[in-house]
């Protein structure tokens, strides 16, 4: 049995969390293998809409069991509040939820350091979310963080003083009075005061070593569903360096993510949208800044689900989407927003780049560290609702030129098409036998 992987192909926010809840039950598990509450993945069903930051997007099916990763990052404060908002729901997150004990906490004062740190760049912001992420992984890599596990420890209270300590000492060489800096809206003391209390929250829940739990999950035939956070263009390694996050958002971050050796990995489904939209600084090829960016904004309601900020707007780029194949090993692709183009009467899609006077189709360093001109082919739009239509050959010819063209310059298939926020809005080209079981 393999782990089939679901992976965001541009820069987040592709609509990763209404995928892997559709998907969920033809899933014994549902696993999130990187990344923190900088995650923010929607979900809408029943008349009811759900944002999920550390929580796999699983966790509204009770069959489905849901695994916090050893890549994660975890913070108590937004953690406890997430389970109470699902709870209401009446779903006993208890049953269906564990924690792996190599899962990274993330402190009050990474939070703190993430905001010096921001503040200190000035006008080169990167756009940080300001949930403690870049500091809690650096404090991972030096070999400094503490984990899930620590909190069996009987040392704990002294381990957090003493990251504590250190963090603040860090934190005076900004000279910036660290009184006046609000955490989530909250003093440093009236967060940490929280955090204390929320980490009796996760002590409610089983912690476990969740790379034995998974392969001996394979082992026994259980479907396992790996689900990325933000997206492949945020990539440490291969994004938009240094507008990027902190951990590996591709394919190869499931394998380190879980503990899941990379004979294991099978279906890998790329998300994307219709077109593209990034939080946030950083390249952005193909943005809009007109009339048309302004449409997608509003009739897409792009605005950030975690920072609530307006999203960057633009057209669909097909070299940065043939990239994030290439590095994830895409084997199906799932097209989300189609209806977000209902109203567009013509469609631009860019082909390549005009960079230094010189063409190209990849997505190379170049293309990251100097301006680029998009060069587009333009498609007509389909201007009708796709509200009904349940079958893909339903869809106007427009919309399946734009997707046959997609298909064949990529190389991959569109397997599934969303056609609108809701659960039930999801387009499957042939059967579920595709996917799970």
């Amino acid at each position: 049995m393999n782990v089939d992987v679901l992976i965001g192909l541009q820069w987040g926010d592709e609509g990763k969390g209404k995928v892997v809840d559709f998907l969920s039950p033809h899933y014994d598990i549902v696993a999130r293998f990187q990344g923190g509450p900088n995650a923010g993945h929607t979900l809408e069903f029943d008349g009811s809409k759900h944002v999920l930051h550390t929580v796999p997007s699983g966790i509204f099916h009770p069959a489905t069991m849901n695994v916090i990763g050893n890549g994660v990052i975890i913070d108590p404060v937004i953690f406890a509040r997430e389970i109470a908002r699902i709870e209401k729901h009446g779903i006993n997150t208890r049953k269906n939820l564990i924690i792996s004990r190599r899962a990274h906490l993330i402190l009050p004062s990474h939070l703190l350091l993430d905001a010096l740190f921001e503040n200190a760049r000035g006008d080169n912001k990167i756009g940080s979310t300001l949930k403690g992420i870049g500091p809690t992984y650096t404090d991972k890599v030096s070999r400094q963080g503490m984990r899930i596990g620590d909190l069996d420890d009987r040392e704990f209270d002294s381990l957090y003083s003493a990251n504590k300590a250190r963090h603040l000492a860090w934190a005076s060489l900004y000279h910036q009075d660290i009184s006046a800096i609000m955490l989530q809206g909250l003093s440093f003391a009236e967060y940490e005061q929280q955090w204390l209390g929320a980490l009796s929250v996760i002590r409610a829940y089983e912690r476990v070593d969740s790379e034995y739990y998974l392969n001996e999950s394979l082992d026994n035939g259980r479907r396992i569903l790996a689900e990325g956070a933000q997206g492949s263009m945020l990539d440490l390694d291969f994004g938009s360096y240094p507008f990027v996050t902190s951990s590996n958002t591709i394919t190869a971050g499931v394998c380190a993510g879980l503990g899941i050796a990379p004979r294991r990995i099978g279906k890998v489904m790329g998300v994307f949208k219709a077109y593209c939209t990034r939080v946030g600084g950083g390249p952005f090829p193909t943005e809009l800044k007109d009339e048309t960016g302004e449409f997608l904004r509003k009739r897409g309601n792009e605005y950030g689900s975690t920072t609530g900020r307006p999203r960057r707007c633009g057209w669909l780029d097909l070299p940065a989407l043939r990239y994030a194949i290439m590095l994830n090993g895409v084997t199906h692709l799932l097209m989300m927003k189609a209806d977000v183009l209902n109203g567009v009467p013509e469609i631009n899609l860019c082909t390549s780049y005009k960079v230094n006077d010189q063409y190209t189709d990849h997505m190379d360093y170049s293309v990251f560290s100097e301006r680029v001109q998009p060069v587009y082919e333009q498609f007509r739009g389909w201007k009708q609702s796709l509200e009904g239509i349940d079958r893909f050959e339903q869809f106007p010819e427009a919309l399946k030129t734009y997707i046959t063209f997609l298909e064949e310059k990529t190389g991959v298939e569109v397997a599934l098409i969303s056609t609108g926020p809701n659960r039930n809005q999801t387009i499957i080209r042939g059967d579920m036998s595709l996917f799970g079981r």
